[in-house]
């Protein structure tokens, strides 16, 4: 993780409170509208390396995400946008709600998209099996294009279907942010 330090969620709240960080979430505009640690600022790790951070280069920077996992990942990114010091929210949003710390919340804004294609993809399989089960066999095919659509985004990283929820109208006003 190369000169990225973490930092824990009760030290982080002192920080933010004594306002000597800026706290960066780099997850994607659904997941950051849907709840958020108040005061973060959205930079979409898609968007990361196109961002000019400016004049906040001399400040401290905390990066965080939903677990942890994609800002680890993305350590070295992180760490290159060059502010004076970078750490990670250990355990990201997840480990900063387990300390019981408060998050904003709109329950209006939608489900992040991995969870909408598992939503998705589950109901159509169990659509397909149920239909080959009370109507015709051949609606086995439905539950085997799923599958096969899965195991390809898994082996490539393109999901379909997550560019095809992506468009939908629940999710179009949050494609712009």
């Amino acid at each position: 993780m190369s000169n990225i330090r973490q930092i824990d969620p009760v030290t982080l709240r002192q920080r933010l409170q004594s306002g000597d960080v800026i706290l960066i979430d780099i997850r994607e505009p659904p997941e950051f509208a849907r709840e958020r640690i108040a005061g973060a600022r959205l930079v979409p790790l898609a968007r990361l390396d196109g961002h000019d951070f400016g004049a906040d280069r001399d400040n401290v920077a905390v990066f965080t995400c939903r677990s942890g996992m994609r800002t680890t990942m993305h350590a070295s990114r992180l760490l290159a946008k060059g502010f004076r010091e970078t750490y990670l929210l250990a355990g990201g949003l997840d480990a900063w709600k387990r300390a019981g710390l408060p998050v904003e919340r709109d329950e209006g804004a939608p489900l992040d998209l991995q969870r909408q294609v598992q939503i998705a993809a589950g109901g159509l399989a169990l659509l397909g099996t149920l239909l080959a089960w009370l109507v015709s066999p051949w609606f086995l095919l439905l539950s085997g294009i799923v599958g096969a659509g899965l195991m390809t985004a898994g082996l490539t990283g393109f999901c379909g279907m997550a560019r095809l929820l992506a468009i939908m109208p629940w999710n179009r006003r949050f494609l712009a942010q």
